[in-house]
């Protein structure tokens, strides 16, 4: 397994959660890594990203509320999530290169 997703769960609006994505440490050392969200009905959409260097970009819905991370000796990245709306529902996955991890849940519940 390339990437291995985990955080989910339930959450009052307004509350946080933090998702982790543990990757094979050849995949998550040569790769930028990603934060995608699929809600029901919709389409997958990116919500965070995260280069080798460090440098991060967000969907305009998430900034300032979310917060992209990795954790190079533990080939892990996260996302932080504050603040959360019940449109954050969906399930998230992380990604990077031609892996998809299998996908948590979040659920915002108003």
């Amino acid at each position: 397994v390339q990437l291995q997703a985990s955080g989910g769960g339930l959450v009052q609006a307004g509350g946080s959660l933090r998702l982790s994505c543990a990757a094979s440490e050849t995949v998550f050392s040569l790769n930028a890594m990603y934060w995608y969200r699929q809600a029901p009905g919709k389409q997958r959409e990116l919500v965070a990203g995260i280069f080798v260097d460090g440098r991060t970009n967000y969907a305009e819905s998430v900034k300032g509320r979310f917060t992209i991370s990795r954790d190079n000796a533990r080939n892990t990245v996260y996302l932080q999530m504050n603040s959360l709306k019940p449109e954050d529902t969906a399930v998230y996955y992380c990604a990077a290169y031609i892996y998809w991890g299998q996908g948590t849940l979040v659920t915002v519940s108003s």
